[in-house]
């Protein structure tokens, strides 16, 4: 009776065996298209904007509007011009801070001593002295809402050593993040010749700082605060934290020759901007500059989610492959910023390598899926093996029907 049953099993996984592979082979899913679009009346009229233009009429030396996770300019006007930034240079400094705290060189409560240099500080201060130590919770709550220039120095030179190592870990992480308009010269942005940025750059930084460490927006969405058990109070240079719905920070800065700056993040609808204002001839006109940028913003352009991490975009086989066929899914969210009313415009484009062979391991890619508008592509991501899939062979064939046919008889 065992012998008998043997040679079935063997007779059925031959003839199982041979229309598999014949199936797996098939190049029915060599390409999958799916097309999204759809003639619309686009109503808003949005177009690109020269550098060299300012249709909006800013009072400004130069400016940008960004999308903090994309990067996409929305909005520019001479923005890559080098300028003195003033407090704005703070941003690096927070930036190397909240990056020594992730990496577990210093925490939050880590007690940051003050130089006499640093005591001897000018400009915005709350006026730390050589006895004095403060935590670094403590420094950034100074540095973020009224932009002390005495607790940046004594951050700096607790981490680089001295303000003159640390100004050069500054410029390299510049280098780094291809801020090719900015040189620093200090961590804190008191005029110096030479020490510049531009706009652009400041983008670049601003979204990097929100995009890495997003709970520094603890600190910058302060408004009234207080140090040293309520002695010091603390209002925020930002007046739009207050004024501003949806405002996130970021970081204002003033001096004589720099006039004055700002980098405004604000969030609604599901959407992120970075506004740059630099060399405006008064404080209340920066303020008024950076609203304008983030109304126009939030009025002509949306976020539209694409494809979420994870989400099954198709079912292929696997050719030779055991438990074929596998469902493939995207590496990562895809979303992109548009002007309102395009979304129907959206093409959709799946490519899927073929045919695809066992072993595939969970993770591997095998295919691309990729937005396009108005001929251009606005998004792409991998697409990936949702799970393992070993070689199929006589074995593990074998060892499949007899799993099954236990499942059947219980």
């Amino acid at each position: 009776m065992k012998k008998n049953c043997f040679t079935y099993l063997i007779l059925l996984l031959i003839v199982i065996l041979f229309p598999f592979e014949s199936l797996a082979s098939s190049d029915f899913y060599k390409w999958s298209t799916l097309d999204l679009t759809a003639e619309v009346s686009n109503n808003l009229n949005t177009t690109s904007i020269n550098d060299s233009d300012n249709p909006l009429n800013l009072d400004c030396g130069s400016c940008i509007l960004m999308e903090q996770h994309t990067g996409k300019i929305l909005y520019s006007y001479n923005s890559h011009e080098q300028l003195m930034p003033a407090s704005v240079t703070k941003l690096m400094s927070i930036y190397l801070i909240m990056e020594s705290i992730s990496q577990g060189k210093i925490n939050y409560d880590t007690k940051i001593p003050c130089s006499e240099n640093a005591e001897g500080m000018g400009g915005s201060q709350i006026w730390l002295n050589s006895t004095e130590t403060l935590t670094v919770d403590e420094m950034l709550k100074a540095i973020c809402v009224v932009s002390a220039n005495d607790c940046v120095t004594a951050m700096a030179e607790y981490l680089g050593g001295s303000e003159e190592n640390f100004v050069n870990m500054m410029n390299e992480k510049a280098t780094e993040l291809n801020m090719n308009d900015t040189f620093f010269k200090n961590c804190h942005g008191i005029d110096e010749e030479g020490h510049v940025m531009s706009a652009n750059d400041i983008g670049i930084l601003s979204c990097k700082l929100l995009n890495d460490y997003p709970e520094i927006t603890k600190y910058t969405t302060i408004y009234m605060d207080s140090l040293r058990d309520g002695k010091s109070s603390l209002v925020n240079t930002n007046k739009l934290v207050r004024n501003y719905s949806g405002c996130t920070g970021l970081k204002t800065g003033s001096t004589s020759l720099a006039l004055y700056n700002l980098s405004a993040s604000a969030s609604r609808d599901g959407m992120d901007l970075i506004a740059v204002v630099m060399k405006a001839p008064t404080s209340q006109i920066r303020f008024k500059n950076a609203s304008a940028l983030l109304d126009y913003g939030f009025k002509n352009f949306e976020y539209k989610e694409l494809t979420k991490k994870n989400d099954i975009i198709n079912t292929i086989p696997v050719e030779k492959g055991l438990n074929s066929p596998i469902d493939i899914i995207a590496e990562k969210d895809c979303g992109a910023i548009i002007n309102k009313g395009e979304d129907l415009n959206i093409e959709q484009l799946i490519s899927i390598s073929s045919p695809i062979h066992a072993p595939i391991n969970k993770g591997d890619v095998v295919g691309k899926i990729s937005y396009n508008l108005n001929g251009e592509t606005i998004s792409e991501c991998n697409l990936i093996a949702s799970k393992n899939v070993p070689k199929i062979n006589i074995l593990s064939m074998g060892q499949n029907i007899l799993t099954k046919w236990s499942t059947l008889l219980r």
